[in-house]
């Protein structure tokens, strides 16, 4: 039972640090591109990292119905990327970021529990301080503005709806229902681009940056994936979100955006969290 948790956990983990990595790295590129057009190009790498991967592991297809939900993950996930980064674009990464996360994990969440019943006391604590501390890492502080949340808003129950439908995917390998997600949301950015007549204009820089950002990103939804195949999907959720914590660690160093000591303590009450969850 023990060795179970800590695989679950792990897979959690693994996600919260792919994405929040991926995050940054697509916060950090939306400020030069067109939001949509860095979408279709993360989503584009990740297709290709991804089929690479599962064909090199020479792991079997799924099931025509997971493949069918994976491909729906797909399209929720499409536009709800760039307005993620529309949103990064528009403000600060501490706010836009933590706030998509705790709308992307409450609806999980509260269907979790509806379908699973409720998980024990310690994991309801759990969650109680998860979400405390996504709440500090989002408050805003001081003169900071607060633009692009309805953005975020969006953004935060598309990846709900997109979590939800991985979770429908079922125990198929991880790797061919995170790219065959990735097939549908390069489709639908893809098209956003090609008929709104976006500019493909990208610095260098950026256009590496947003490269890497579609190997985590991709990376991260295997990890997640894995999570909810071993564990309960609302516990996968919630420490799954927890990834702004590294996208705000990412800013202060690299951005040197404000990291105040309620951030801190959002951080700490993350982090003490974690094996609460995962119990």
């Amino acid at each position: 039972m023990a060795s179970a948790s800590l695989l679950f956990a792990s897979f959690s983990m693994g996600a919260v640090f792919a994405w929040g990595g991926g995050d940054f790295l697509g916060g950090f590129a939306s400020k030069r591109a067109n939001p949509t057009f860095l979408a279709a190009i993360v989503y584009g790498s990740g297709l290709i990292f991804m089929t690479a991967l599962a064909l090199l592991n020479h792991s079997a297809l799924p099931s025509h119905r997971a493949m069918l939900w994976a491909l729906a993950a797909g399209c929720f996930a499409g536009m709800s990327l760039a307005n993620f980064y529309k949103a990064l674009s528009l403000g600060s990464m501490g706010i836009a970021a933590p706030l998509t996360a705790v709308l992307a994990a409450a609806i999980p969440a509260l269907v979790g529990i509806a379908t699973e019943g409720l998980p024990n006391t310690l994991q309801v604590a759990g969650f109680i301080l998860a979400a405390l501390g996504i709440w500090l890492i989002a408050r805003p502080e001081g003169g900071t503005q607060a633009k692009g949340l309805g953005l975020a808003v969006l953004a935060g129950f598309g990846f709900a709806a997109f979590f939800l439908c991985i979770k429908q995917a079922g125990n198929g390998s991880a790797l061919w229902i995170a790219d065959f997600s990735r097939m549908t949301s390069l489709v639908v950015t893809a098209a956003v681009v090609l008929f709104t007549r976006t500019s493909f204009e990208l610095p260098r820089a950026s256009l590496i940056a947003v490269i890497f950002a579609g190997f985590l990103d991709v990376t991260g939804s295997v990890f997640f994936v894995r999570a909810t195949q071993t564990g309960r999907l609302d516990a996968a959720v919630v420490l799954s979100s927890l990834y702004p914590a590294i996208t705000v660690v990412l800013a202060r160093i690299f951005l040197k955006e404000r990291f105040t000591r309620w951030k801190l303590a959002g951080i700490v009450a993350a982090l003490i969290a974690v094996p609460m969850i995962a119990a």
